[in-house]
């Protein structure tokens, strides 16, 4: 099961601007390098989110079920997957590039500011995950835009 990394976006503060990048660097000790969350997550134990993921599918579907049209970063997660389906549990491992493995610690609930995006996106990204996968990681990794994306289990 393999896919593609479609995106890269950081925020470098609490709901600040989302910044788009084609490459990053993703470490344990900071999450994607420039992103706040990433940083936090890594001084603060138990924080199960230090990367947030999004399949390009299930974004494709929420914004169909309320007619949005809406770019993929505004959803305010980091990295955009495509072509592979990640699995909706706890526990399960991604490898992006040659390196980066993120283990899944759970769904990203989506918030009132996407509601502010669209009217009824947040209901439309509720259901089966859609609102993206929180992470944490395990092996570091420099990635790029169109590197390969593997399910490890």
């Amino acid at each position: 099961m393999t896919g593609t990394l479609a995106g890269i976006a950081r925020h470098g503060q609490p709901k600040g601007p989302m910044e788009t990048l084609s490459t990053v660097t993703v470490t344990a000790a900071e999450g994607l390098h420039g992103d706040f969350r990433g940083a936090l997550a890594a001084t603060k134990p138990g924080r199960r989110r230090q990367v947030s993921l999004l399949e390009a599918d299930s974004w494709a579907a929420a914004q169909a079920d309320v007619g949005a049209q809406v770019d993929w970063w505004q959803a305010r997660r980091n990295l955009l997957i495509a072509g592979v389906r990640i699995p909706r549990e706890v526990g399960a491992r991604v490898a992006i590039g040659e390196a980066l493995v993120i283990e899944i610690t759970g769904e990203c609930d989506p918030c009132d500011r996407m509601d502010a995006l669209h009217a009824g996106l947040r209901a439309g990204m509720t259901p089966d995950w859609r609102g993206g996968f929180c992470g944490r990681v395990i092996a570091d990794g420099e990635i790029a835009v169109g590197d390969e994306v593997r399910i490890l289990r």
